[in-house]
């Protein structure tokens, strides 16, 4: 579901510093509820490669896909040896999942070295929220000049944006001094990866679906976040009515007819729920031609598109990195 948990992920993930401070309106700060893909990985009740890309290969899976196919194959199976630790010729369930895992892990790093850089040129011990704001949103200020009687939707759209994001900075500053050290600023930036910041997770995704600002999210909101209905009579696809059971059946646990605070919570942060094992798991299932539970490099590289599709590699960016060949 794409307003879930995350990452951006997304969130993490919906600011490109790198090029310009400004982020867009249309842009959300809640999670993905998923914390290896942007992408679903099921669409319309059909297994979506794309989302086992992004978990094999990371956040430079769109640049693999620019590779031959040959080439691609190749830089897989240099791949396949770094993830087969012990040597034995096998990538085994921990061994796919602790790779997952790394893979994980190097994205949030080079994202916050990254933001950290920008928006701490000095490399200071910490980070004040002023430096952040005008970093970030000080354009709003001159906004506010130019058109103090009738602000545009665009102006309230970043407004609301630095408030959200005032009152994250504000739950990951431990000490309430302001200011962030890097741990808390990753935190800041990467709330799902924090039990402490996950309750700010639950309000930015209810607030993201929760269309009417009652405080909780109903049947019709859920399944929105997810499906556009297009002509007024068209018939919803078997995927969706099986949205609306789940709801029913498994979201709404009251039977109020609503997701509350904790339904939410319990929905993109399921407990005991272990993505990297997941994702393993699939693509064992996927691969295991011999069903002996394990992958040789055959396999995998005679899956390479579901691989090179998946998180696996970060894929995407391990295979684009010279220093993994």
């Amino acid at each position: 579901m794409k307003t879930m948990f995350v990452f951006a992920m997304s969130i993490c993930l919906l600011f490109n510093y790198a090029v310009s401070a400004i982020p867009k309106p249309e842009e959300k700060r809640v999670l993905d509820h998923d914390p290896l893909s942007h992408a679903q990985h099921y669409q319309n009740d059909e297994h979506n490669k794309q989302y086992d890309h992004e978990a094999f290969l990371g956040e430079d899976a769109k640049t693999f896909d620019q590779l031959e196919a040959d080439e691609s194959r190749r830089r897989l199976g240099l791949i396949v040896d770094k993830i087969d630790r012990d040597n034995d010729g096998f990538v085994n369930m921990s061994e796919l999942k602790a790779w997952i895992q790394y893979t994980q892990r190097r994205y949030i790093d080079d994202d916050v070295n990254r933001q950290w850089k920008t928006h701490n040129p000095n490399n200071t011990e910490k980070v004040h929220w002023d430096t952040y704001r005008k970093n970030v949103y000080g354009f709003l200020d001159e906004l506010a000049a130019q058109e103090p009687d009738h602000p545009s939707d665009e102006h309230f759209s970043y407004r609301t944006m630095m408030k959200r994001d005032r009152r994250r900075w504000s739950i990951a500053d431990r000490d309430g001094d302001d200011e962030l050290t890097r741990e808390e600023f990753t935190d800041f930036l990467h709330p799902e990866e924090s039990s402490h910041m996950r309750d700010v997770v639950v309000t930015e995704t209810i607030e993201d679906i929760d269309k009417d600002s009652d405080g909780k999210v109903s049947v019709e909101e859920y399944i929105g976040d997810m499906y556009r209905q297009g002509e007024q009579n068209e018939e919803e696809p078997d995927w969706v009515k099986h949205e609306r059971e789940t709801f029913t059946n498994f979201r709404d646990k009251n039977k109020d007819g609503f997701m509350d605070n904790q339904e939410v919570k319990d929905w993109i942060t399921p407990a005991d729920f272990d993505h990297a094992e997941a994702e393993a798991r699939h693509l064992i299932y996927e691969a295991d031609s011999d069903a002996d539970e394990k992958l040789t490099k055959e396999e995998i590289i005679e899956k390479y598109d579901l691989f090179v599709g998946s998180q696996a590699t970060d894929f995407g960016e391990a295979l684009t990195r010279h220093d993994e060949f």
